[in-house]
Order: structure tokens, then C-alpha cells, then sequence
């Protein structure tokens, strides 16, 4: 049975443009969208928020025209996390348990994942997210679902993730002054994910590279579940600087030049697209100048390499395996040539994360596109979890562990 009830909404803040996406359940559990907005985001640096009102009306430029598109009016959303301080580690806790015959307990669990959580945490830091990565029952490893199991000694894996509180509260408060509650606050990679990964993927190890205008997130999965996650100071407006240095004009007109015609890969031009030339008008100048798209890929080229290779050297020194390769999300993962760049510098298979047709259905072609994938990621996450408490008058313990892992993860 599907309830018609049901609306999720995904809400993306990100430094260049706010996002958001209305969804309602399908079929097959499946999210069909039925509102998107998108505007030009101001007042945020590094994904951390400097203007409240500038981002409180940018919030509602966006909303307001997914609530044209879809003919609802929305309350709630469900918000990405980001900024640069984000840390991500492995813990581990053990517990004894308790209970009767050994039997383990969703309050044993609780107590092994708080075990794991217990950590000094730099002043004014908190945490805000912990995923549960696997359980060991008496020396017994690789366990997802643990309850029920008997046992005397429980041990838990968890990645846990903290950031500076006061990142988070600010955005909420932007978000309530745009009239809006916040349902929960997903990490940025992870729902990113959330939207464009199978379960397959997350099997076999992946790695999530979300590439923001400001701030570049990495997010690997390993056996199923997160294995490591962290966040980089720099993402696609480093091109657009480069740009306006290199050609002396002015940030817009960067902006636009990559856009149009940037190329990070010199090698898929062929010889007439070289030489091709493109207009562009110099910073206080009215007369416009020619430049070949080959000076353009020059200048370009050597800033998606050395970004790149920074977030490879961080995946090969956590020794993952990620025999699903690399996907890119975000908007600047774009830049023609970004896939084949990455695929050299990672040297694993590399695809653009395209969102999972499985998953959605609605006006989901309108927003086939890496740039929506955290915004479609966070409504999936928001239905998923609505879907999961309208199902749960009759628990099956299974389904209680698969509900308190997510309560669990959004619990902030």
C-alpha cells in the first residue's frame, strides 16, 4: 500500500546554488518528483553560512518555485550538511550483554554504538553523524543485524562523524527564517550516495567524489556500509579563478568562458576544436580579444589534475578497495574531460553519478544530472524514513534494527 500522505522534500544548500526537490512514493519503492527549484545561492562560504537573510531568501526562491512545479505547499525538508571542518573516523566499542539467554537487544546495540561514540571531542564540536558499519558477536565479525543473535561480548564498528556545532545551527536558523522546519541533516556525500549507488556498489567499495563549487566532499563504501569520509577545502570556482588570472577578465565572464567551452582534457579536442577561438572581453576593456580553446584547456588542465590527484592520495592511503571505481557528483564534476582525467589520476573505472533509474520516476529525466544528486538524495533519505515509520505499527525485529540504524544516523 502506498500512502498518498507521504512528501518528502530534499533541500540542497550549496555555496553557488540552492536546490530542491519535492517527492512523493511510487511503486517499488520507487520516489516519484514531482516539484524542483533551483536558484542562485548568496551568503555562504565553504558551504558555512556568513549572510542568515541573503541564504534565508535564496532558500525561498528555490522552494517557492518547486512549490509552483508541484502545486504543494512544503513545511519540512530534509537539508544537506557540509563545510570544510567535517571529520569523519572509525570507532570501535564493546559491551557484555545482558539480557536473558544471551539474546541480543536493540538496547544492547545502543549501548555498543554509544560505547563506540564515547570520544573527547574539541570544544564546541559535536557529533552529528554515526553509521554503524558492522557488529562482532563473541570474536565473530562481519554481522549487520545483530538482534536477536546470542551471545556474551558485543563489539561495534562505527564511522563516526563531527564537525563545529555552531556550522549547523547557523544553517537552521537560515532555514527557519526562509519558513521552514528541518526534518533531519544528512551529510552531503552520503546523500549524494544515496541517490546514484546500488547496493552493489556499496558492496563492492566505491568512492563518492561530490565536487561543489567551494568544497569537495569524499565519501568511500566498503562491505556495505561507510568506510571513511572527509572534506577539502576547494572545488570548481578554483577553475573560474584560474580563468579570470590567466585571461585578465572578470569572475562572470570566467564563470561563463567554463562553462561554454572549458575542457580539462586536452586530448579529446581534436585538431580544428584547438584551434577554435573564442571571444572574450578583458576586465575595463570594451573591445573583445580571441583566445584558442587550446590556451583555455591549458590553463584548465592542470588545476583538474592536481585536485584530482589530492583526493586519490587520500583514498589510496585509507587502503580501500573500490572495485565499483569512482563516481562523480556535483556541479563540478561537469568539466568536459573530468571523467577521463579522474579515471587516470584514480586509476579505477569512472562514471558521472547519474541518478539511480531504479529509484526514481516523476519528472526525474528534468534533473538527470549530477548537480541534483544530493538534492534527490536527500528526498530519497526523507521518504525512505517516512515510509519506514508509517510501516512500523507491526515491527518485525528486522525492520526495528533497519529503523534504529537510521534514527540512529540522523540523530543529531
Amino acid at each position: 500500500m502506498i500512502n498518498r500522505d507521504i512528501h518528502s522534500v530534499g533541500l540542497d544548500v550549496g555555496t553557488s546554488k540552492v536546490r530542491c526537490v519535492i517527492g512523493e512514493p511510487a511503486d517499488g519503492g520507487r520516489m516519484n518528483i514531482v516539484g524542483i527549484g533551483e536558484a542562485e545561492s548568496r551568503g555562504l562560504r565553504r558551504g558555512i553560512v556568513t549572510t542568515t537573510e541573503a541564504v534565508a531568501e535564496s532558500i525561498r526562491r528555490a522552494v517557492s518555485e518547486a512549490e509552483r512545479v508541484s502545486g504543494l505547499e512544503i513545511q519540512m525538508a530534509t537539508v544537506n550538511m557540509s563545510g570544510e571542518h567535517f571529520r569523519g573516523e572509525n570507532k570501535a566499542g564493546v559491551v557484555a550483554v545482558a539480557g536473558m539467554g544471551r539474546e541480543i537487544t536493540e538496547e544492547d546495540i545502543e549501548r555498543a554504538v554509544e560505547s563506540a561514540s564515547a570520544m573527547q571531542l574539541p570544544a564546541g564540536w559535536e557529533i552529528v553523524n554515526r553509521l554503524p558499519q558492522e557488529f562482532i558477536i563473541d570474536g565473530q565479525d562481519g554481522i549487520i543485524e545483530p538482534i536477536g543473535m546470542s551471545g556474551s561480548r558485543l563489539e561495534s564498528l562505527v564511522h563516526i562523524v563531527i564537525s563545529p556545532s555552531a556550522g549547523r545551527q547557523n544553517l537552521v536558523k537560515a532555514i527557519n527564517r526562509a519558513g521552514l522546519e528541518v526534518e533531519q541533516m544528512i551529510l552531503e556525500p552520503l546523500a549524494a550516495a544515496e541517490s546514484t549507488l546500488t547496493d552493489d556498489d556499496k558492496e563492492y567499495g566505491c568512492a563518492v567524489v561530490n565536487i561543489g563549487a567551494e568544497i569537495t566532499s569524499l565519501i568511500i563504501f566498503g562491505r556495505g556500509s561507510v568506510q571513511h569520509t572527509t572534506v577539502f577545502p576547494f572545488g570548481s570556482t578554483h577553475f573560474t579563478k584560474d580563468i579570470a588570472v590567466g585571461l585578465r577578465v572578470s569572475i562572470p565572464e570566467a564563470n561563463k568562458i567554463k562553462h561554454h567551452y572549458g575542457c580539462v582534457a586536452s586530448y579529446l579536442m581534436n585538431e580544428s576544436e584547438r584551434q577554435e577561438i573564442i571571444e572574450i572581453t578583458p576586465v575595463g576593456r570594451t573591445e573583445t580579444r580571441g583566445l584558442s580553446k587550446e590556451i583555455l584547456c591549458d590553463i584548465m588542465q592542470p588545476r583538474a589534475i592536481e585536485l584530482l590527484q589530492h583526493i586519490a592520495a587520500e583514498v589510496a592511503r585509507t587502503n580501500a578497495q573500490i572495485s565499483s571505481g569512482v563516481v562523480l557528483t556535483g556541479g563540478g564534476s561537469l568539466a568536459r574531460g573530468m571523467v577521463d582525467i579522474a579515471e587516470q589520476v584514480f586509476d579505477a573505472p569512472t562514471r558521472l553519478g547519474f541518478l539511480e533509474e531504479k529509484y526514481f520516476g516523476g519528472l526525474a529525466e528534468e534533473v538527470q544530472s549530477p548537480e541534483w544528486a544530493v538534492a534527490c538524495g536527500l528526498a530519497l533519505s526523507s521518504m525512505r524514513a517516512q515510509i519506514r515509520e508509517y510501516n512500523s505499527g507491526g515491527k518485525s525485529p528486522t525492520r526495528k534494527v533497519a529503523e534504529w540504524f537510521k534514527k540512529f544516523s540522523g540523530k543529531i
